[in-house]
């Protein structure tokens, strides 16, 4: 089980930090031909949301693998599945609704991390 938790936080990572970069360093008249909501929402609040990506995938992975407050892993899967979750809310809001099924992906392996590392194979 710890080899599958593995997998699933480095794709996780991998695929936070891919949607959280361009969040928050590009300018969002850019971003907003990929992402047309980003440009109805206020510019702070894209960035934060980049940089919250950012931090949870790098939450995802060091924590765990130095076994420095190997907690935080739990606590960023945590925090990635609240961010899938408003962001399965706001698309739906909008009707957009292909974009809820990739969030929802994120978010069911945001929460298999979560029980994995708290239950299943903790860390530490």
């Amino acid at each position: 089980m710890n080899i599958v938790l593995w997998i699933a936080q480095i794709l996780l990572a991998l695929a936070f930090l891919m949607a959280g970069i361009p969040k928050a360093t590009q300018p969002i008249p850019i971003l907003a031909k990929r992402l047309t909501w980003a440009a109805d929402i206020p510019m702070p609040l894209v960035r934060f949301i980049g940089v919250a990506e950012i931090l949870g995938a790098i939450g995802l992975i060091l924590p765990a693998l130095t076994q420095i407050q190997p907690w935080l892993t739990i606590a960023a899967a945590l925090g990635l599945a609240l961010i899938m979750l408003g962001a399965i809310i706001f698309h739906i809001a909008r009707k957009e609704y292909a974009q809820p099924a990739m969030n929802a992906i994120l978010l069911l392996l945001a929460l298999l991390i979560v029980i994995g590392r708290w239950k299943l194979a903790p860390i530490g």
